[in-house]
């Protein structure tokens, strides 16, 4: 099953645009003090008013969309500044006020659609991709700004900013804005067991696309998995399938080292950016045991997340899930506590 649509800001502004409807994207350049969202947080508003996203949590989203709806008439990009009173950010769930500037970007205008519809294509093939804009504006305007500059960039081009996710402004200049754009995060489940049900409902609802592998079809079924994506193969076929990249988490949940030595074979070696096993200590040094016997490097064994999840004292099912979510999205949100990394 696919991210949920709030995941996939790019694809519903191309589709809206091609649709006839008009199209605009807004994204949050710059933040200052306890902003309710993160630079790159994007908002996708259609010339019929209809909405994907938040720039704002709420707060601003009112003036963003009469903005953008003024910007697809005229065709051209608008930069905003706003300040979030304490009042407002209490409202979303904040301490306290701060400031976001947002720009907008009407499609086919100030946004050409083949930029876009790279960006989309990229993520469809899972690869990591950049827009750079260049945006020349006084601080606090409210100002049309043309036709911003587009470039294109590559993984290769900021490896440091597709791991950390990170949008913002280029340290070489501070007139160019780089979005990034990394492919939907995926979780690969290896073992239809009760701790898989919760978390793939979990992951699914964090903005996962969610692939349970088992080839024991009692596990992995319909029945016990409505809705999920179930790949029956061995776990070492199936993963050859499906690729792993560094938007990839694995979590083994079998506890049988029929089917999860074979998934480590195979996830230690690649990008992906967790790789979490179920088992106690006792099981785990068993698990590092038989992986340095099949001549896995020492610098591999040492990624895998084991006993897995948090230690948040979790006994049920739910919160062993629970505490696997959040042990995945610090890994994901601060690669410098990912196994074998330099702390």
């Amino acid at each position: 099953m696919r991210a949920p649509d709030h995941d996939r800001i790019p694809e519903i502004a191309l589709t809206w645009h091609r649709e006839g409807r008009g199209a605009a994207l807004a994204t949050v350049v710059e933040t200052w003090g306890s902003a309710p969202r993160p630079v790159g947080a994007q908002l996708a508003i259609s010339g019929a008013s209809d909405l994907m996203g938040s720039v704002s949590g709420g707060c601003v989203e009112g003036a963003v969309i009469a903005e953008a709806l003024e910007g697809i008439e005229a065709g051209d990009a608008r930069l905003m500044e706003f300040g979030v009173s304490d009042d407002d950010a209490f409202a979303v769930g904040l301490a306290c006020g701060g400031r976001i500037r947002v720009l907008i970007e009407p499609i086919g205008s100030a946004l050409p659609e083949p930029v876009l519809q790279h960006v989309v294509a990229a993520r469809e093939d899972r690869q990591p991709v950049a827009v750079e804009t260049r945006i020349d504006a006084r601080a606090g305007a409210i100002v049309s700004i043309g036709q911003p500059e587009h470039r294109l960039l590559s993984y290769a081009d900021a490896p440091a900013r597709f791991d950390a996710d990170q949008s913002g402004f280029s340290a070489d200049d501070p007139a160019r804005f780089v979005a990034i754009h990394n492919p939907p995060l995926r979780l690969v489940v290896v073992g239809g067991v009760h701790i898989a049900q919760p978390l793939c409902r979990m992951a699914r609802d964090s903005g996962y696309d969610v692939i349970l592998v088992d080839p024991r079809e009692a596990f992995a079924n319909a029945n016990r998995f409505p809705g999920e994506r179930l790949v029956h193969d061995w776990p070492d076929a199936a993963l050859d399938g499906l690729g792993l990249d560094l938007r990839t988490a694995v979590v083994l949940l079998t506890h049988d080292p029929k089917l999860d030595d074979p998934a480590l074979l195979r996830a230690l070696p690649s990008d992906a950016f967790y790789v979490g096993a179920l088992g106690s200590r006792r099981t785990h040094a068993k698990r590092v045991e038989r992986l340095r016997l099949a001549d896995m490097p020492e610098a591999q064994i040492e990624r895998i997340d084991a006993p897995i999840g948090l230690d948040i004292g979790a006994r049920s099912p739910a919160e062993i899930a629970l505490a696997v979510m959040a042990e995945m999205t610090e890994r994901l949100r601060r690669p410098e506590t990912r196994p074998g990394r330099a702390r």
